[in-house]
């Protein structure tokens, strides 16, 4: 029995070991899998957050690198001139001459999408003013510039500055002494003059005393319109005498007064010509006030209200008009073509017309006259 009972506790004893080993091994093999199982599940985890990680940066990175070079190309158009910025000088602003270009330039940068400005002294006197108004646009770093110069040697050294600093410059109305401008935009004022002398001529039988008041003697019109008009009465009409040349420099008061002195110190002129709307709007104030309507022939250049009245009121015989708004229009052109690269020719004529009561309501005139 005794030994029935050891041999019973034997066996029990060798199971008990035999499951307790196989319970450990069990327990092994299961914890193995389970730390394979967190470790894959661990690295996967942390290699696919990494992946996230990294390619959410490296999103982030390529995304602002997408932003930065985005913006870098907007300011590069911005400053390469996709609206490129043309400041525009004129002579002046106080006639409506001047208001006209600016409304033709303002159209030429609606049409060739450039933004500009428009600016001008208060009288054509002022080339100092002038001057400094043309140093500020320059220091604006403008892609080109539109000048109209009320002194072609004075702006000298500022064109200079212009063409070192590789910025076209366009001139208008009147040139410049200088090879600097890449164009001219103008009325072609030598023959426009001559015309004018050939109709006052024609009104005054080709004989007698005439005078000659001129907006000034320093810019390129002034100069122009004065030598179209005595060069054409001298070889064409040898018997016409120029009694007097005076500059106003456009302003109506002193062009008004100086008109009477010519009057009152040849009292047998029988015609004179105003270069300019200032000019010769004193022409015809400084007639009328002393009473000389009908006995002097009164020839203007461009147009303006007071002038196209007096023209169709007979006390003006008749004007020579230009394109104004063809003048700002092909400035703003000249110059979009200029910053393309385009070849311009040295001068673009806008053309000139005579007008007088018979034709200033003819449908080729009108749209040139400007109130």
């Amino acid at each position: 029995m005794r030994f029935k009972q050891l041999s019973l506790l034997v066996v029990g004893l060798l199971i008990a070991v035999l499951l307790a080993s196989c319970g450990n091994s069990t327990n092994t093999t299961a914890a193995q899998p389970v730390a394979t199982t967190a470790s894959v599940a661990g690295a996967t985890t942390a290699s696919v957050a990494g992946a996230t990680t990294a390619s959410a940066a490296g999103a982030t990175t390529a995304s602002a690198a997408g932003a930065t070079t985005a913006a870098g190309q907007a300011g590069a158009a911005a400053a390469t001139g996709s609206q490129p910025y043309i400041p525009i000088i004129s002579k002046g602003f106080q006639h409506q001459f001047w208001q006209a270009v600016k409304a033709g330039a303002e159209k030429g940068a609606k049409d060739f999408n450039a933004r500009i400005t428009f600016e001008g002294p208060e009288t054509e006197t002022q080339v100092d003013k002038q001057i400094e108004m043309l140093q500020a646009a320059l220091d604006k770093k403008p892609q080109a510039i539109c000048l109209a110069a009320l002194d072609s040697k004075a702006v000298a050294p500022l064109l200079q500055k212009a063409k070192a600093a590789n910025i076209p410059v366009i001139g208008f109305d009147s040139g410049v002494d200088s090879d600097i401008p890449v164009t001219t935009v103008a009325t072609d004022n030598l023959a426009a003059a001559a015309l004018a002398a050939d109709k006052m001529a024609a009104l005054m039988g080709d004989k007698g005393e005439v005078a000659l008041v001129v907006h000034d003697q320093t810019s390129r019109t002034g100069i122009d319109r004065r030598d179209g008009f005595l060069n054409q009465m001298k070889s064409k009409h040898p018997n016409i005498t120029i009694v007097d040349t005076q500059y106003g420099g456009g302003d109506q008061l002193k062009s008004t007064d100086l008109t009477k002195a010519i009057i009152q110190s040849h009292p047998n002129v029988k015609g004179i010509f105003g270069a300019n709307e200032g000019s010769i709007i004193g022409v015809l104030n400084g007639v009328k006030e002393l009473k000389k309507e009908g006995q002097i022939f009164v020839i203007g250049y461009d147009s303006g209200k007071q002038q196209i009245d007096a023209i169709k009121a007979g006390t003006e015989s008749g004007a020579v008009t230009q394109d104004p708004i063809g003048i700002g229009y092909k400035c703003v052109e000249s110059a979009v073509k200029a910053l393309k690269g385009e070849t311009l020719p040295k001068s673009i004529d806008t053309g000139f017309h005579w007008y007088d009561k018979t034709n200033v309501e003819a449908a080729d005139i009108k749209p040139l006259l400007y109130q």
